[in-house]
């Protein structure tokens, strides 16, 4: 097996194990997180981006940078937007609560939703001054938020508890998670910024790693 470069990490139901899935798309299973499957090979101008869990752990989606869906295990097939010319490529993916649904969130800020997933606004049409990196859809499952690189959050149909994209950060915004009535930011050095209800327990921040942080997961 060659070099693992980890791009995602989905915690699963218990919190006992998690899924890391790298760029080409193998995915390795920890704890009581269930292995499914592999991506099958892909272009040079593809890679694979983030997994996403089915309610359960019996299936779990890959999606790639050019929004192109594969579901293993129970997951269902959705729909994608692998037919459509992306401004930017997809960088992040959220499955609904009902595990019959998706999000998927490009770069430029644009949402695709699949399923249950109810689409509520997007930053597509607008200049960022950085890339989106993740989405995290709200508790209440009617609206969700988005990060981008520099920290800042834009919030649609979600209460919004701050940002850091006033701060001057040592190291992009890689990822973020939801943390009860809150959200956790990730940043490449391993800094974690809590907003809302998320508990800051700690951060590699002044410990920085030799390879960056790409995602967070969390269980509560």
């Amino acid at each position: 097996m060659g070099r693992v470069t980890a791009v995602d990490i989905e915690s699963t139901a218990s919190g006992r194990g998690y899924w890391v899935v790298d760029a080409v798309g193998r995915v390795f299973a920890f704890g009581d997180a269930a292995y499914l499957g592999n991506a099958p090979s892909m272009g040079a101008h593809e890679s694979v981006t983030s997994i996403s869990a089915v309610p359960g752990g019996a299936g779990y989606w890959l999606f790639t940078t050019r929004g192109r869906v594969l579901p293993f295990g129970d997951a269902a097939w959705l729909g994608d937007m692998s037919h459509v010319r992306l401004n930017g490529p997809v960088l992040d993916s959220v499955p609904t609560p009902s595990g019959r649904g998706y999000y998927m969130v490009a770069s430029d800020g644009g949402i695709f939703t699949f399923g249950d997933s109810a689409f509520h606004g997007s930053m597509g049409s607008v200049r960022l001054n950085a890339p989106v990196q993740s989405l995290v859809p709200d508790p209440d499952g009617t609206g969700y938020w988005l990060v981008a690189s520099d920290g800042g959050i834009f919030a649609f149909e979600a209460q919004f508890h701050g940002s850091m994209g006033s701060t001057r950060l040592n190291r992009p915004v890689t990822g973020m998670v939801g943390f009860g009535r809150g959200y956790l930011m990730v940043a490449e050095d391993g800094g974690i910024f809590s907003f809302g209800e998320a508990v800051f327990a700690g951060s590699l921040g002044a410990d920085p790693p030799a390879t960056p942080i790409t995602a967070v997961a969390s269980h509560r």
